[in-house]
């Protein structure tokens, strides 16, 4: 997960860009959560926003953008993150309800699901991210006083390195059902690294876990170069997302999690706009139109 915006020492220890773009989705959370018509809730969120000079500008608030929801970044493309949150918080609420009760979520950045969501009795989350992230995370939520709903276990290890001991001797037992989220992160990886880590999930689950994660369709990134939502975000904020998002070919993990024996459905976002009433919809030349979010279960036998 490798960029080239400039340094901001704010997020310590992560890779710039990647760790600018954690930020960028809080902001959008910020925004999400204090809407009308929200669709998900983080009261965190802008105070990791506040806590990095680097995003001092940034709005929080709808009122706070000139065009409100007109703008692409702070209007369509916040609106998409907040969507996104609430599909996939459904998705981990709906998954640990059958019994499961180790939650795993794959470079959780500045999301606060741990304080956030209504976990039932003795679950553990496991939050794997860079130790800058983290540390970073820690010190605002402490400056809060927050206190989780869960058991929280921080496994400070980069997703390049040896994540599966990390997360084991943090506690994570293979043996026992468990939910696992890769939210906006496979973008960034080399195909291979993709492949790695969906067969790792397979590898470290039994039966009645569960799986999501957000992929995006084979297609020339490029293409998108002046997409409205990509414009916005490198011209507002500095943060060039296709110069992020690894460009190589893209495998079929949806594809590959069904042959393994798994059961998957493919979505496009714009699915939950519609059964919202809330959300982007489709435009031309849409930087959206080819992401899609997989969810998989492993059944029970």
């Amino acid at each position: 997960m490798t960029g080239t915006a400039p340094h901001h020492p704010d997020v310590e220890g992560v890779d710039a860009g990647v760790g600018l773009t954690a930020l960028l989705v809080a902001a959008a959370r910020a925004i999400e959560t204090h809407r009308h018509d929200s669709l998900a809730r983080d009261v965190h969120a802008e105070h990791f926003v506040r806590a990095a000079p680097a995003c001092a500008d940034w709005p929080v608030r709808i009122e706070e953008v000139p065009d409100g929801d007109a703008d692409p970044l702070w209007g369509r493309f916040a609106r998409y993150f907040g969507l996104r949150t609430r599909v996939l918080d459904d998705f981990l609420l709906r998954s640990v309800r059958p019994g499961a009760r180790q939650v795993v979520l794959l470079g959780a950045g500045l999301d606060t699901r741990a304080f956030r969501l209504d976990w039932p009795s003795g679950c553990m989350v496991f939050e794997i991210d860079r130790a800058g992230v983290l540390a970073f995370k820690h010190r605002v939520l402490t400056d809060l006083s927050a206190t989780p709903k869960a058991k929280r276990v921080p496994v400070p290890v980069d997703l390049r390195g040896d994540w599966v001991t990390a997360l084991t001797t943090a506690g994570f037992d293979p043996a026992a059902p468990s939910v696992w989220l890769a939210e906006g992160l496979l973008f960034y990886l080399p195909g291979p690294a993709e492949t790695y880590l969906v067969d790792t999930v397979d590898r470290l689950t039994t039966a009645g876990s569960a799986l999501a994660f957000e992929a995006k369709l084979e297609k020339d990134l490029l293409a998108y170069r002046d997409s409205a939502i990509y414009t916005a975000t490198r011209e507002q904020i500095g943060i060039d997302l296709l110069r992020l998002f690894d460009r190589g070919p893209r495998p079929d993990s949806a594809g590959d999690l069904t042959a393994k024996g798994w059961s998957t459905s493919v979505h496009t976002p714009f699915e939950f706009s519609l059964r919202h009433g809330r959300g982007p919809l489709p435009e031309p030349n849409d930087a959206l139109e080819g992401n899609r979010w997989v969810f998989a279960h492993k059944p029970r036998p």
